[in-house]
């Protein structure tokens, strides 16, 4: 049978235990910048200056020195305005810096609606939720499982610059796009590509959709189109689609290839004959 002097001890603990809780969650989504939500600021070793984060400080500086997220040792809590080691719990006023925290990347965030995880094989704490990417180790980064097996693996693809706009894609805030040649692209990019009927890769010059309606109304427009006699000659053409070589007769609206009929083509040298 419990005693009075138990209950008065257990209750105690609760009441305890709520107020812990309830320091905990103080301030969540009112401090920040405008590209987290933390109750923290962090001390860049490089300069020994105060920022929001790392993308603060690389934006301050316009981008002569970058701030490597894992060397960050110092945080600045922003309810209390104590400057401490790098934890998830402010040690003077015991408030949540950042309701998710990564001890690895030293990374705070308020707003977890984004599914925030750390894939150890990138390194990097990523968003969108752990169940919904895998890991290509060819590619080297963390794709959308719909991409599992569906996807033509580059080595390193994410570890370049996008080839539009020259941002580095690793660890680039913006979403990101596989085309079918495996390369990969900034999502806004492609779309602005697109929009400027681009329709092939800027690395490789492969179709980075299916283009066959496209290809069959180059054929109506080759057959209402008949070449003057001077013209009608072949030419050689390489196929940025499938690599193939193939003669054809030339057109001014385009060279068709003979083996995959694509006309995403350019002429080329004919090909070196063996020696007999």
């Amino acid at each position: 049978m419990e005693t009075a002097a138990s209950v008065v001890t257990d209750s105690s603990a609760v009441t305890d235990s709520s107020a812990a809780d309830s320091r905990l969650g103080f301030g969540k989504m009112e401090f920040g910048c405008m590209h987290y939500r933390r109750r923290c600021k962090i001390r860049a070793p490089c300069c020994n200056e105060i920022f929001y984060c790392r993308h603060c400080h690389n934006e301050s500086n316009s981008g002569l020195h970058e701030l490597c997220r894992q060397d960050v040792q110092r945080a600045i809590c922003l309810v209390c305005d104590t400057e401490q080691p790098v934890a998830q719990v402010c040690s003077n006023c015991g408030v949540n810096m950042g309701e998710y925290f990564c001890d690895v990347c030293k990374f705070y965030d308020d707003d977890v609606r984004k599914g925030q995880f750390h894939c150890n094989d990138c390194g990097i704490c990523r968003v969108g939720g752990k169940e919904n990417f895998f890991h290509c180790q060819k590619c080297g980064s963390c794709y959308s499982v719909g991409l599992r097996d569906k996807h033509s693996c580059v080595e390193n693809s994410m570890r370049h610059h996008c080839p539009i706009c020259y941002e580095y894609l690793f660890d680039s805030l913006k979403e990101t796009r596989v085309l079918k040649c495996g390369h990969t692209i900034h999502e806004e990019c492609y779309s602005e590509m697109l929009k400027h009927a681009q329709y092939t890769c800027p690395i490789c010059s492969k179709s980075v959709g299916d283009m066959s309606k496209y290809w069959r109304k180059l054929d109506e427009e080759i057959a209402a189109t008949i070449m003057p006699d001077d013209y009608r000659y072949k030419v050689w053409i390489l196929c940025n689609d499938c690599n193939k070589v193939s003669e054809v007769f030339f057109h001014i609206v385009g060279q068709k290839c003979g083996h995959c009929s694509s006309y995403n083509t350019r002429t080329t040298s004919p090909p070196a004959v063996p020696p007999q």
